[in-house]
């Protein structure tokens, strides 16, 4: 494992404080490593494109994603058997990662983060020639 990839795995340990009065989970991830970047998923089921907000403040990349309940009109819930609330989740990187580059996409409640890795941590073939 390499050191970009156990750095993204730890979690910053921070305190962020909310006005909203809700339940916060941190999302499960998968954390993928190939030759040219890290990839991310993370779970966030109920949050959209436009609820979830990103950002990199120094060496921490922030996830925070907002979930409204759902109740139909003109329906009273009677019992809720799963938590809804709202996510987040921080991480830490290297300077390996090229931050200028990160991508983000939802889809189906899952958060995929591009995380490229800079020119110089990325791995390369070394062409051995006869002497």
């Amino acid at each position: 494992m390499s050191e970009v990839t156990k750095e993204v795995q730890e979690q910053e340990k921070t305190q962020v404080e909310r006005t909203r009065s809700t339940n916060i989970y941190t999302p499960d991830v998968d954390i993928l490593e190939k030759d040219d970047s890290i990839i991310v998923f993370a779970d966030i089921p109920g949050a959209s494109e436009s609820s979830v907000n990103i950002t990199l403040e120094k060496d921490v990349l922030s996830i925070y994603a907002k979930v409204e309940p759902e109740v139909p009109e003109k329906h009273q819930l009677l019992r809720a058997e799963y938590g809804v609330g709202d996510y987040q989740r921080s991480f830490t990187l290297s300077n390996e990662v090229d931050r200028e580059k990160i991508e983000a996409m939802v889809k189906n409640g899952v958060l995929r983060l591009v995380l490229p890795k800079a020119k110089e941590a990325q791995t390369r073939k070394i062409i051995v020639q006869a002497g």
